[in-house]
């Protein structure tokens, strides 16, 4: 998503003429996700199926796709209900990280330029982050690799701050950044001023974002997460709100599907 002066990376998109922030056409967010489904077991020996999909990212400014985001959805194998993260041993979360690194860089297809999201468990990221920046290392082996990020997921706005600085000092490089996904809180957001971190993203599909009373709320929350630091991506924010989360501050978003939802 960020070149070395912190710009927006595109994704196959020119950059639009300065002033084109309209907010983005139904086609845009709206093509179907291209996605890969895989399986994996627990020490337990819970079956799980494992979907990723590949999800266009929006700079905010300019309403045009810069990077592509890997959604992740884990179930038990048969059942439609998402598997509950708290279950997994921390054995089984670094699998599951592997596998997604591996399948996911397949799905996203890197070249020079381009930036992909990828998700990673926290408590993986923090038990082996020697050995899953390894891996990393070695998927992305083109000698002009694209610019690969990762999505931290799980609770990283819990630890100390000199923690996330030790990991983000020790995994970030030229082609390779964190991204820490945190509650919906204004305290959890502005208790991370001071740590090191480039990019917050936020998922709005639990914050009320549709009437002038919750939007105020949803201002409040995206303008603490921008005294944090200079980028914020929201996922899953309705379309027709584009304009004043850039105002808010957001920068980015994976817009949430028009298509209605059942339950």
């Amino acid at each position: 998503m960020f070149d070395e002066d912190g710009n927006a990376r595109r994704y196959g998109t020119p950059r639009p003429a300065p002033g084109a922030g309209t907010a983005p056409s139904r086609q845009a967010f709206g093509a179907p996700y291209e996605s890969i489904t895989f399986s994996t077991a627990t020490r337990a020996r819970a079956d799980l199926t494992i979907t990723l999909a590949a999800q266009p990212v929006f700079e905010l400014a300019t309403s045009t796709p810069v990077s592509r985001r890997l959604r992740r959805s884990i179930r038990r194998c048969g059942e439609p209900a998402l598997f509950e993260r708290k279950t997994l041993e921390l054995d089984d979360l670094g699998r599951i990280d592997a596998l997604t690194l591996e399948h996911g860089m397949e799905l996203l297809r890197l070249g020079p330029g381009d930036c992909g999201i990828i998700p990673a468990f926290w408590r993986s990221l923090t038990e082996n982050r020697e050995s899953y920046a390894l891996r990393c290392t070695e998927a992305q082996h083109s000698p002009h690799p694209g610019s690969l990020l990762v999505e931290v997921v799980g609770g990283p706005e819990q630890a100390p701050i000199e923690v996330l600085d030790d990991i983000l000092g020790r995994f970030e490089t030229g082609t390779r950044g964190l991204i820490l996904h945190i509650a919906p809180d204004v305290d959890t957001a502005l208790r991370l001023r001071g740590a090191r971190v480039s990019c917050l993203a936020i998922d709005f599909a639990g914050v009320a974002h549709d009437g002038a009373r919750d939007w105020q709320a949803a201002v409040d929350l995206i303008a603490a997460a921008r005294q944090t630091c200079g980028q914020i991506l929201l996922i899953n924010l309705r379309p027709e709100r584009a304009l004043g989360a850039q105002a808010a501050g957001a920068t980015h978003a994976v817009f949430a599907s028009l298509e209605p939802r059942t339950v």
